[in-house]
């Protein structure tokens, strides 16, 4: 499956205003639903899980450019965004297989026809320009491939702090628009992203939103809060 360029809009650039300035004021009036129960819930988190199926970025015929290696000593190399905490890693195919751009793939422990081994994991800045040009097309690609797992986070989004809510931290979303949100889906939950659409129309697309989400969170090593990322192995204690 290919992401559609067509849907896609201009990346987002830099955390939200709400995600900067998270220790001011203490917001009057409404209070969050379940804030006693729910505060204390940390969001996003590294669970253990690990990919199964990653999207191709780039593929790189003799590897990086700054390997050193003589050009008949250079391997294929693959770099990809994982679809379950959108793990940025490398990747060897196997011999004789060129992945497809924006293709998805399987590297779980079972037989696989693509790629041969998971080299490493890598940061954004170890990005090729081509992985980096795809990047947001694939993430707007892989929300809406798994529709049903984020039309969910609309429905369970809950308070991060007595001052934040998840919510906040999605690009776009002030706290009037929030507590639209909020109010909407005690009327019944969301069913899919359409359903969001028209039940909320200053929601214009939900997909783009989280996608500029998870990019904001690949882009920073030290972002306070993840929604669908792991931080950094170095600061991770598994």
């Amino acid at each position: 499956m290919k992401a559609d360029r067509s849907q896609t809009g201009i990346p987002y650039a830099g955390r939200s205003n709400n995600e900067k300035h998270s220790s001011g004021r203490r917001q009057t009036g409404k209070n969050y639903p379940d804030r006693e129960s729910r505060s204390s819930r940390k969001p996003g988190g590294y669970t253990g899980e690990k990919e199964e199926y990653v999207w191709v970025l780039d593929y790189l015929p003799y590897g990086k450019s700054v390997d050193t290696s003589s050009l008949i000593q250079k391997k294929p190399l693959v770099q990809a965004v994982g679809d379950k905490k959108f793990t940025l890693m490398e990747l060897a195919p196997k011999n004789g297989v060129i992945p497809e751009i924006q293709a998805r793939v399987y590297i779980g422990p079972n037989d696989r026809d693509v790629i041969d081994h998971v080299k490493q994991r890598i940061g954004y800045a170890e990005l090729t320009h081509g992985a980096n040009l795809e990047l947001p097309f694939i993430l707007e690609a892989c929300v809406r491939y798994q529709e049903e797992r984020f039309v969910k986070f609309f429905n369970e989004a809950h308070p991060v702090t007595t001052r934040l809510h998840m919510l906040d931290l999605l690009p776009g979303i002030g706290k009037k628009l929030m507590w639209a949100i909020i109010d909407e889906r005690k009327k019944g939950v969301f069913t899919s992203f359409q359903n969001i659409r028209e039940r909320i129309p200053a929601l214009h697309d939900p997909a783009k939103l989280i996608a500029h989400r998870i990019t904001d969170e690949l882009k920073d090593d030290f972002i306070k809060y993840r929604l669908f990322t792991i931080p950094p192995r170095n600061q991770r204690n598994d």
